[in-house]
C-alpha cells in the first residue's frame, strides 16, 4: 500500500536512523517529521503524476511498517530502491518487498527494465537484488545526502525477457 500520514510516525524513527540514512542516496539526516510529511506529499503526488509508486513495507502478521520501496521513472525505464528500519534487517523483508516490487513493475507497469544501485559498502543489498535476478551493469560515484559526500555505487538492471525467463524456470 502507498505510505500515508498515518505512518509518519513509524517512518521517523526508523528513517532517523544513520545506519539506515547512509546506505540511501536521498534520505537526508537527521530526518525529521517534517522530512516525514514532504515524503508522504510528494509520494501522493508523483504517484497521481505516474513518474513514482512508492510503497510501506508491512509486516503480514500485525501491519506494523517496517520501512519503504518503490519506483522512480527516469528515462524510460525505473529505478527502485528500498530501506527497511534496523529492528527489521536480516529477516528476508527486503528480498519478499523487492520481489513483490519488481513484479509490479514488470506485470502492472509493462516495464522494459529496472535498475538499483547499492553503495559499495552495502553487499546486503546487492545480495537483496542479486536473488532478484539483477547483473551489475556499472560503478559510479552517486552522492549520499546523509553522508554528505558521493559513494561508489554499483548499479544493477534487470530486463523484462530476464525476469519472466528466471519466472518461468
Amino acid at each position: 500500500r502507498p505510505p500515508g500520514r498515518r505512518d509518519i510516525p513509524a517512518i521517523v524513527p526508523l528513517a532517523n536512523d544513520y545506519d539506515v540514512a547512509k546506505n540511501l542516496a536521498k534520505l537526508p539526516h537527521p530526518y525529521t517529521a517534517q522530512d516525514g510529511e514532504m515524503y508522504v506529499r510528494t509520494s501522493e503526488e508523483k504517484r497521481a503524476a505516474g513518474t513514482d509508486f512508492a510503497f510501506a513495507i508491512t509486516r503480514k502478521s500485525d501491519g506494523v511498517l517496517m520501512g519503504g520501496i518503490g519506483l522512480h521513472l527516469k528515462d524510460g525505464s525505473f529505478e527502485f530502491g528500498y530501506w527497511l528500519g534496523k529492528p527489521y534487517w536480516k529477516q528476508g523483508y527486503a528480498t519478499e518487498a523487492a520481489c513483490r516490487l519488481v513484479a509490479f513493475a514488470f506485470d502492472d507497469l509493462k516495464a522494459d527494465l529496472v535498475w538499483a544501485g547499492w553503495f559499495h559498502d552495502n553487499p546486503r543489498s546487492g545480495n537483496v537484488l542479486a536473488k532478484l535476478g539483477c547483473v551489475p551493469d556499472r560503478f559510479e560515484p552517486r552522492h549520499s545526502l546523509a553522508r554528505g559526500m558521493d559513494i561508489g555505487c554499483n548499479i544493477t538492471v534487470l530486463t523484462r525477457t530476464s525476469y519472466y525467463g528466471r519466472r518461468a524456470a
